[in-house]
Formats: structure tokens, sequence, C-alpha cells
């Protein structure tokens, strides 16, 4: 005779806390392709999934650290390469015609105007259809890089080459960033 209750083991990714499965039924419910959105310590990822029977299949990826081709030459995680990054996510989309997706931030904390919005706008700013909500992108002068411009104006040229010595060795300049930024916009827009 048994003295304890039957125990259901839960999936395996749902115990190791990685997967999610009520937002993820939500989310393949609506039949769109996911934009799905992932950070690391040294990029950010974007990649343009559907469900299929056998599994997800992966459409297309971009990695921040591709913007290097397009000439940025500073650091792959800050607000305005997760934009640029979202821009490049939506030119693949459109090459592919896709014209709507859906997005999927995993397991990441929702933080209003966080990389990963900034990476929702840029996707949404060169014609990608995603639901959003406004109050959740980060504003202008952020993804700009505008702030960055202030901030090292602000700075000694010692402290100006420790903050920033990586991206100077590399031949970038952050009192011209958002230049930099402008020009790479659009060159993937297609304006250039």
């Amino acid at each position: 005779m048994r003295n304890h209750k039957t125990r259901t083991v839960a999936h395996r990714r749902k115990r190791e806390g990685k997967t999610d499965y009520r937002r993820r039924l939500k989310i393949l419910l609506s039949g769109k392709p996911r934009l799905v959105i992932r950070k690391s310590l040294k990029e950010i990822t974007a990649q343009l999934i559907t469900y299929v029977d056998k599994g997800d299949k992966v459409l297309t990826t971009v990695r921040s650290g591709s913007l290097k081709k397009y000439g940025w030459l500073y650091n792959y995680r800050n607000l305005s390469s997760a934009y640029l990054l979202g821009m490049l996510i939506a030119k693949k989309a459109k090459e592919l015609k896709i014209n709507e997706a859906i997005l999927d931030i995993g397991l990441h904390k929702s933080v209003p105007g966080s990389r990963i919005y900034a990476v929702l706008k840029g996707a949404v700013d060169n014609g990608l259809k995603i639901p959003h909500s406004k109050d959740v992108l980060p504003v202008e002068e952020r993804i700009t890089g505008k702030h960055i411009e202030e901030y090292a104006k602000k700075l000694s040229p010692e402290d100006l080459q420790k903050r920033f010595g990586d991206c100077m060795k590399k031949g970038a300049d952050p009192l011209k960033i958002s230049s930099t930024f402008n020009d790479i916009k659009n060159k993937i827009s297609g304006a250039a």
C-alpha cells in the first residue's frame, strides 16, 4: 500500500527555469512568426522563428556583432546597437516576405525602455508590424546615443580614455556616436 501521493515530474526545461510553457502557448496560438530577442554577455541576438510540427524553425538570425560591417565600432550591447539590430532583422524579414511578427522576450523581465524594446522599436520603425504599447519603447535621445555624447563631453581626456578606451582603440569617437548612428541607420534603411 502506498503512503504518498503520485508525483508528476514537470518538463525538464520548466524545472530548469528555461521555458514558461503557458506564455509560449499563448504566443504560438497567434500563428505569426516570433521575433525572439536574447541577450548574452557580449551581444544581442534577434531571430525570426516559426513553429512547425517537428519543432521551431529558425527563419533568420542577426547578431549585433554584424553591425561591424556597417561601420559600428561601439559597444554591441547598448540601446543604439539594439535599435540598429532591430532595423536589420526587419530588413531580413522583408527579404523573406514577412510583414508581421509577435515579440517573444522569453524569461527576460519586461523593463520599459530596455534594450529588448529598443530592438522592437528598430524593427517596427523599419516596417515590421509587431503589436506593442508605445509606453515600453525607449526615448529617441537614448536610442541615438546623445546621452553618451553628453557624458563623454564632461570627461577629462584621461577619464575619456579610461571609460571609452576599447572603442577608441577601434577608431570610434564617443563624441560622434549619434552621427555614426544616423549614418548606419540610413545605410540599413536604404536611404544611403
